[in-house]
């Protein structure tokens, strides 16, 4: 254990480097080396002490950059909605906010290639209510996520903040949704004396490393600091998309298939019970073939499925969607191992 305390220490000190630099991505360095030492309902605990403690360093270092015009409008909106986005959890799949989360970080890809004149017609400082909106948000996502860092990296981005503006500003409007995320995770009971001392000590680390990153921001500038923030941003989409597609397809057992033949060609796509088939046929044209439970069948379908039901083995009923003629219906007939295709 000593060994792994030692890697996160300094692994801690790392990531909040790359944080400060990049506007976010701590957890994605931290929470795999979490995950070998904690059980996965710990984590967030110990993420969390953590990043409360480097925004309050932060802040104890960079106090006099604060912008408190953004501070007053970005706070009192974020704190009522932290507490809506953790109550939600109980309701809302998180899987689905973070794949559009994933997308609007992706959408960076144009900021990578604009010049040092085009990013300077990029600045425009928001109207306050933009700002309380922007809060909302931001509080609301971390509340149902998690992490607010990257997504809300280009707000500050484009907003004609200094480098150390932004990293003090960032710092004081998070560190009371950190604080009271760790509130939340104490209530409901998400920690343990591990989980504890693991955020103790990335807690340390996060100091050490808010103490020392004032000396790396002198060498870069303000351009290669936003493009190097843009960057972070669309990396960690494209690594949020394929992690959470993948999560999404294990709850919903989403699978596809391919099967052609000289005549046509069909597609299979199966998600939770539902399925659909979307065929090429060069007589036919493109149609879409969804299976149709009986009871959901019209009136004259479902008597003829009846009928056929007393005939066979099994009957099962596809609805047929076709531009070139209107929705129709085909039974599929087995009795022994043999099937019969019939139509409506």
């Amino acid at each position: 254990m000593i060994v792994e305390i030692v890697l996160l220490f300094f692994g801690t000190i790392v990531a909040f480097w790359i944080s400060a630099i990049c506007g976010g991505g701590a957890s994605l360095i931290l929470i795999p080396i979490l995950n070998l030492l904690l059980p996965a309902s710990n984590v967030p605990f110990s993420l969390t002490i953590g990043t409360f403690t480097s925004s309050a360093s932060r802040i104890a270092v960079f106090k006099k950059h604060i912008n408190w015009k953004i501070f007053l409008w970005f706070v009192p909106f974020s704190i009522p909605a932290v507490l809506l986005g953790a109550w939600l959890i109980k309701f809302v799949n998180p899987n689905y906010l973070q794949m559009i989360v994933a997308v609007f970080l992706i959408a960076n890809i144009p900021q990578l290639f604009k010049s040092r004149k085009e990013e300077k017609t990029d600045i425009k400082p928001y109207p306050n209510f933009v700002l309380a909106l922007i809060g909302f948000f931001a509080g609301f996502i971390s509340g149902i996520t998690g992490a607010i860092g990257l997504l809300f990296n280009r707000f500050y981005l484009r907003f004609g903040l200094s480098k150390e503006e932004i990293v003090a500003t960032r710092a004081a409007n998070e560190v009371f949704l950190h604080l009271i995320k760790l509130i939340i995770y104490i209530t409901l009971g998400l920690y343990s004396g591990t989980a504890l001392w693991l955020g103790l000590t990335m807690a340390a680390g996060t100091i050490v490393s808010s103490y020392t990153v004032k000396f790396i921001l002198p060498y870069l500038s303000e351009f290669t600091f936003k493009k190097v923030g843009y960057i972070a941003m669309v990396i960690s989409g494209i690594i949020l998309f394929t992690s959470t597609s993948e999560k999404i397809i294990l709850e919903n057992k989403v699978s596809f298939s391919v099967t052609s033949d000289h005549h046509k060609t069909e597609s299979q796509i199966t998600w939770r019970k539902s399925n659909l088939s979307i065929e090429y046929n060069r007589h036919k044209g493109l149609e879409l073939e969804k299976h149709v439970p009986s009871h959901e069948l019209p009136e004259n379908i479902r008597n003829k499925y009846e009928e056929l039901n007393q005939k066979y083995d099994r009957v099962s009923v596809e609805k047929v969607f076709s531009f070139t003629k209107k929705v129709s219906y085909e039974f599929y007939c087995y009795i022994d191992d043999e099937m019969i295709q019939l139509k409506d």
